[in-house]
C-alpha cells in the first residue's frame, strides 16, 4: 500500500510541475497555479508517507 501511495505522490508532483511549466510557457496563469497546487498536494502526500515509514520502524 505504501509503495502505491508513494508512486501516486510522485505522479502528482510530476503532473503538477508539467502543468506549472506549461502554464508559464503559454502565459496561462490559472493553469500555472493549478499546477502548483497539484505539485503541493503531491509533496504533502509524499511527506505523509515518509512520516508513516519513520513511525513504522
Amino acid at each position: 500500500m505504501a509503495r502505491e501511495q508513494k508512486a501516486k505522490a510522485k505522479k502528482e508532483q510530476l503532473k503538477g510541475k508539467a502543468k506549472e511549466i506549461g502554464g508559464r510557457a503559454i502565459g496561462d496563469r490559472p493553469m500555472e497555479m493549478e499546477g502548483r497546487a497539484e505539485k503541493a498536494k503531491g509533496d504533502a502526500r509524499q511527506a505523509k508517507e515518509k512520516a508513516k515509514d519513520i513511525f513504522k520502524h
